[in-house]
């Protein structure tokens, strides 16, 4: 019904990692240009970091959108909170590996599963692949021993070139785990940051997701967008809470269009 009644195809706000509404706003157009850098160049590790709800998983899967084919193998840990030998377990299955991994953590050891990245790593590199492993929500990580761990990925070379990309993606906490962490940090060469949208961005932000959705017609007034952007700081997560829960609302009034009053009583009833 929510649908039907704005006329949409898809629905435009939802908090998904849907790679449709990537939005590229010049930071996050320059973010993925250099992540893709990053991966296509063979420098060996990227790190992306930006405020919570700015849509670094969003910008993740646009870059996997843009990683098609076989020529690259891609392990996307989503989950990173694990110890060492969880993670290396992950990254392994991921890469389609560890089909013989034992079935108990007790008998995982490091030596085993490094021997196993180490065979898939060779492989793709035979095979005329590109190996990226991609760990979202790194910020969680805070263990010494395992940010050591990805670090020493990056040993895994050939005499011109780095077996594997490694891409961090996390809130802000992450560079301050990783610049702690020296050894680390000084072997990631590029670093990308992405703050909230100022409100011309929203603007265009709210448009675009309306026209993927199959709207091209605007639905929300000047009015109404000023009061989004004054209310979310620009965060496209807040932007979609808000755009949904007043079209939600605006569709219960039987509205035509979302003004600055529809807004207000959503920020109320938010509170």
């Amino acid at each position: 019904m929510y649908k039907e009644y704005w006329k949409f195809n898809l629905m435009p706000f939802q908090n998904t990692p849907d790679p449709r509404f990537f939005y590229a706003s010049p930071q996050h157009d320059e973010a993925l240009s250099r992540l893709l850098y990053a991966v296509q160049e063979k420098v060996g590790a990227a790190m992306l970091t930006g405020i919570f709800g700015c849509g670094k998983t969003l910008l993740g899967e646009a870059l996997l959108k843009g990683l098609v084919g076989e020529k690259y193998k891609i392990a996307f840990i989503r989950n990173p909170k694990l110890d060492y030998i969880e993670l290396l377990a992950a990254i392994v299955q991921a890469l389609g590996g560890g089909k013989n991994l034992p079935t108990k953590k007790s008998d995982l050891v490091a030596t085993f599963l490094l021997n196993e990245l180490k065979d898939i790593l060779y492989d793709n590199l035979k095979d005329g692949s590109e190996t990226v492993i991609i760990v979202d929500e790194a910020h969680v990580i805070e263990d010494p021993s395992v940010l050591e761990g990805l670090r020493l990925l990056l040993n895994f070379q050939s005499n011109d070139q780095f077996l594997l990309t490694l891409l961090l993606f996390g809130q802000p906490e992450l560079r301050e785990h990783v610049n702690r962490f020296k050894p680390f940090s000084q072997r990631i060469e590029i670093k990308c940051h992405l703050e909230g949208l100022d409100e011309e961005q929203t603007r265009h932000y709210i448009q675009t997701r309306l026209t993927t959705a199959g709207r091209e017609d605007p639905i929300f007034t000047d009015d109404a967008i000023q009061l989004i952007y004054e209310h979310s700081g620009g965060i496209p997560r807040k932007i979609n809470t808000l755009c949904n829960l007043s079209l939600l609302s605006g569709l219960g009034k039987k509205a035509t269009s979302i003004d600055e009053q529809t807004i207000q009583e959503v920020v109320q009833e938010a509170r």
